[in-house]
């Protein structure tokens, strides 16, 4: 079979690179694709992401048997309702089920409806009556915008003035645009996070192994959020009768919900989590893997992905395998991300002597001089170790020994649940 996958960045690389070790795929397809899957033997074609009519067109031409979609963005504008339309098999919810992604209201809404476990939250499309929320409900508090943005459109405000200023930047200064029209003001969650995706047809539920992702740019979890600076697998600290609870209390209700709702979402649904005192709850759904939390996952998995998504689409829930390694991620992002960054910045991607890691590529480029960033999160590497202590430390040292001129990269990844997994022994 001919495989597309849709997307450019660390996760599509990571799809690529999982997808070509099956032996039903015959050639890999990325569009728009970037020169660090190229390099890995993956066939880049010029689409932009949102090009339906061009991506369809080149399916056709191109006899692929499957397209994959790793971004959310083609998601939420309907690229699985056009190829669905002109009858090509394609991975993902159509355009009215991944609004589980696209608008968090309407999330927050479903889950409400179906006692599905989450933060306490009230949305709003005026500044003043979100002010005035604020005002009365007071700090620590969440703010999000309504609308997709690109994983950054989320403030955990410590004070009442932060959050203000948070819905002042999301909904007058647009930073977001138009994914600020809205905001979803919520109760302040407390307890571990903790990232579970599953493979979804209607009520057909597929869950992979839990992970944990880092948001905030900085060491010690400070600075702003980004699209995450790093995750590992498994999460030891966290026992397995929170991960099957959360299965049970959230992923196959929500599955059923959508479905009820006349909207059968099929797919990867990602749901984070906040681990609290009461059990595990919401803290938003994503309708495709997670990005750095795939890079992560995917070296773990031991089953043919390939063979994993036909199954799924054909409704049938398949024992997954998984290696007992652990794999922890690491990203170089560019100077000033999630702000402002320059790109064209002279990098190295030092050559890897072990199969136990692997460079994913999201925002470089390839010159005839070498490579240059092209990206706020650049790269990451990901390795296998025999625990999560092994892994890092594999991660560390490849990184440490090397300078980053224009990169950083957090030093931190990991080292909480290392220690907190080492208090339970």
């Amino acid at each position: 079979m001919k495989v597309l996958v849709i997307g450019s960045g660390g996760r599509e690389h990571a799809l690529c690179w999982k997808l070509k070790q099956s032996a039903k795929v015959s050639d890999i397809f990325a569009a728009p694709g970037s020169d660090g899957m190229a390099e890995d033997g993956v066939k880049v074609v010029d689409i932009a992401e949102n090009d339906h009519d061009g991506l369809i067109r080149f399916a056709k031409e191109a006899g692929i048997g499957l397209t994959v979609v790793g971004p959310e963005a083609p998601l939420v504008s309907g690229v699985v309702d056009a190829f669905q339309a002109d009858g090509l098999a394609i991975f993902g919810p159509t355009k009215a089920a991944a609004t589980l992604e696209g608008s968090k209201q309407f999330a927050k809404e479903i889950m409400k409806k179906y006692s599905i476990p989450t933060a306490a939250y009230e949305a709003f499309t005026e500044l003043a009556a979100a002010k005035a929320y604020v005002e009365k409900q007071g700090a620590p508090i969440v703010v999000k915008a309504d609308g997709l943005a690109a994983g950054k459109g989320v403030v955990v405000a410590e004070t009442k003035q932060e959050a203000i200023e948070a819905l002042e930047h999301i909904m007058s200064a647009r930073v977001f645009g138009d994914a600020g029209s809205a905001v979803v003001i919520e109760e302040c969650l407390v307890g571990e996070e903790l990232s579970l995706m599953a493979f979804v047809h209607g009520e057909t539920v597929i869950p992979m192994v839990p992970v944990q992702d880092h948001k905030r740019a900085h060491d010690g979890d400070q600075g702003p959020n980004t699209g995450g600076m790093g995750a590992y697998s498994p999460v030891p600290h966290i026992e397995a009768h929170w991960v099957t609870a959360a299965e049970k209390t959230i992923l196959r209700p929500m599955a059923k919900a959508m479905v009820k709702e006349g909207v059968p979402f099929t797919g990867i649904l990602y749901a984070g989590l906040m681990m609290t005192e009461q059990g595990p709850k919401v803290i938003e759904f994503n309708a495709r893997f997670g990005d750095p939390e795939t890079q992560v996952v995917l070296p773990r998995l031991k089953t043919d992905l390939l063979h994993v998504i036909e199954q799924t689409m054909a409704g049938e829930e398949i024992e997954l395998s998984w290696g007992a390694e652990a794999c922890a991620g690491v990203v170089l992002a560019s100077e000033g991300y999630p702000g402002s960054y320059p790109k064209g910045t002279p990098m190295n991607v030092p050559a890897l002597d072990t199969d136990e890691q692997k460079w994913f590529h999201a925002g470089t480029k390839k010159t005839d001089s070498g490579w240059v960033t092209n990206g706020g999160r650049v790269i990451l590497l990901s390795s296998l170790g025999k625990n999560l202590d092994a892994a890092l430390e594999k991660t560390y040292a490849a990184l440490n020994v090397h300078d980053w001129d224009g990169l950083f990269y957090r030093s931190d990844i990991g080292s909480r649940a290392v220690t907190l997994s080492s208090r339970k022994k």
